[in-house]
């Protein structure tokens, strides 16, 4: 019996491949200056939350299921008469995943669920919001093999963000690059 703590794969690979690599990139001081992935936070709004209420708990079950860790309801914050919405009504859910599970996620995200997007090419490089975290839209939640193509009423799709400690969309870039993100083409240096 090994007493070996379990370290996810692409957490191993952040501090043996991706930490040097951008020490030498950007010439940091000190390791502790190189940026980190520090959560992922995936969003789902559900359409027609308003009439079905149960379509809010499919949602939050195929979140769960996806990312192995509780998903939440998320609520309206105000009322919008045009779409029959009040304050406080369920519309949608939401998971905020950090340490190992946040990692194991990455990995299937990178080596599985995007190679099953169809007419794959890459994702965009302009979805940065100038504070070093990037967003990813996700169209169709059967991408993910935790999901049962059969049982699935509806297809929606997600917001997914990583959140970084870098400082700049450069930096953030070259990180989620490391880390496996697979990016169309090459970034030019216009931050």
């Amino acid at each position: 019996m090994s007493t070996e703590k379990y370290t996810p794969r692409l957490a191993d690979k952040y501090k043996k491949e991706v930490v040097p690599a951008l020490v030498k990139k950007f010439g940091y001081k000190s390791v502790m200056q190189t940026p980190k992935l520090e959560k992922i936070s995936i969003n789902r709004g559900v359409n027609g939350a308003v009439a079905d209420k149960k379509l809010v708990d499919v949602a939050v079950d195929e979140l769960t299921n996806i990312t192995g860790q509780k998903a939440v309801a998320t609520q309206s914050k105000k009322d919008i008469s045009n779409f029959k919405l009040r304050k406080g009504m369920p519309i949608g859910a939401r998971v905020t995943l950090r340490g190992e599970k946040m990692y194991e996620f990455l990995d299937r995200l990178i080596s599985v669920a995007l190679p099953r997007v169809r007419d794959f090419k890459g994702i965009s490089d302009k979805a940065f919001d100038g504070r070093g975290n990037y967003t990813l839209g996700v169209t169709e939640q059967i991408i993910f093999p935790e999901i049962d193509i059969d049982k699935v009423n509806k297809i929606t799709g997600m917001d997914i963000t990583f959140v970084t400690t870098a400082q700049t969309n450069q930096e953030a870039y070259e990180l989620l690059k490391e880390l496996g993100l697979p990016f169309k083409g090459i970034k030019k240096d216009n931050q």
